[in-house]
């Protein structure tokens, strides 16, 4: 019965990494008042994107991430189930601006993290990065989705 819980952990573990392959890759930067800082990200666009996120992920390089691009603001509370590795989320406006911030949150918890208001996008990064490089709210990422979103 354990080899059988291991090997079907294994093989989800697999496929979950083979869809991750699948994501647009795309580069992003964040602006703050002293700095910029250059991530290669990949897009999450469609709900099953979205719901997958960075599940199952054992690493992630410091100047990478995970945008999930909701296509319009509206509410968004994130979650870490099955994530782990600890992550930064960035919760941004409809203009690419960071009006909050999870900050290292909890690998496998099943608690809720949001801003509380609608947002267009989140940017996961790796857990600690956004204080290492002094990112916070009001800084500005870049990104082409928040141009299409001005409209």
């Amino acid at each position: 019965m354990i080899r059988f819980m291991l090997v079907s952990f294994a093989v989800l573990a697999f496929l979950a990494q083979s869809a991750f392959a699948q994501l647009a890759v795309t580069p992003l930067t964040i602006k703050s008042d002293e700095a910029s800082h250059g991530f290669t990200v990949e897009v999450a666009a469609t709900e099953d994107e979205i719901r997958q996120g960075l599940m199952f992920r054992e690493s992630l390089a410091p100047d990478a991430g995970m945008l999930f691009d909701f296509g319009q603001v509206r509410p968004a509370s994130m979650w870490m189930k099955n994530t782990l590795i600890p992550l930064d989320m960035l919760f941004m406006d409809a203009e690419g601006q960071i009006i909050a911030i999870a900050r290292n949150a909890v690998p496998g918890s099943l608690r809720s993290l949001g801003p509380g208001v609608p947002v267009r996008a989140v940017l996961e990064i790796p857990g600690g990065r956004a204080k290492a490089l002094g990112i916070s709210p009001g800084d500005k990422v870049e990104h082409p989705i928040f141009t299409k979103s001005r409209g």
